[in-house]
């Protein structure tokens, strides 16, 4: 039986700015960039919120960060954050012009701490905070109908020894959330949505 040829869906429209983020990112060694197909994903959620405010902690070089800013429209804000400024200037590089994102250079967790409740449309946690720690904060952070999104749930082959039992440890606690809609995906790296359940 023919299988049809679903990529196509996950095509990017700006293959110059993935192109300079990936070079970049392989001449930093730098080994934790989302993947193509999450970012195809994390595109169609960005585009799902019209006038949305969303929120990525940990930019890396800022390829999940270009994703989200495809589908995005005029009127939405990103604010990324990364503590490691050494990867993130690869996306102040070449995102800079961009006046939708905000790049900050902070500790994911101080800033989690410093912001207002249903603040946010979307967010990508793919760094410790909101991932690893604080989660249930991060949560609350979502607006009624907003999305939270967590990558690399999946065993990677590249993986250190001790990020396994790391990983797995955050889908426990995933488990454990009665007040939420979630869903995981075997997709990329694996994938886990959530939307908070309000009353």
């Amino acid at each position: 039986m023919k299988e049809f040829n679903l990529e196509v869906f996950n095509n990017s429209n700006q293959t110059q700015v993935l192109t300079f983020i990936n070079n970049k990112t392989k001449e930093l060694g730098f080994d934790m960039a989302s993947r193509p197909e999450t970012g195809a994903l994390l595109r169609v959620l960005a585009a799902s919120k019209p006038n949305g405010k969303i929120l990525e902690i940990g930019t890396g070089t800022g390829y999940g960060t270009a994703w989200l800013l495809e589908g995005m429209d005029e009127n939405s804000q990103l604010i990324s954050i990364e503590a490691n400024i050494n990867v993130q200037n690869v996306a102040n590089e070449i995102l800079k012009n961009d006046k939708r994102v905000q790049l900050l250079n902070e500790n994911g967790s101080e800033f989690l701490k410093k912001q207002q409740l249903h603040s946010f449309d979307i967010i990508f946690a793919d760094a410790f905070p909101g991932k690893y720690e604080l989660l249930s904060e991060t949560l609350n952070l979502l607006k009624p109908g907003g999305i939270y999104i967590v990558d690399d749930m999946l065993p990677q082959p590249d993986w250190p020894a001790d990020h396994f039992p790391l990983a797995q440890s955050v889908i426990e606690n995933l488990k454990k959330l009665t007040n939420v809609t979630s869903v995981g995906l075997h997709w990329s790296s694996g994938l886990i949505l959530m939307v908070p359940k309000f009353k």
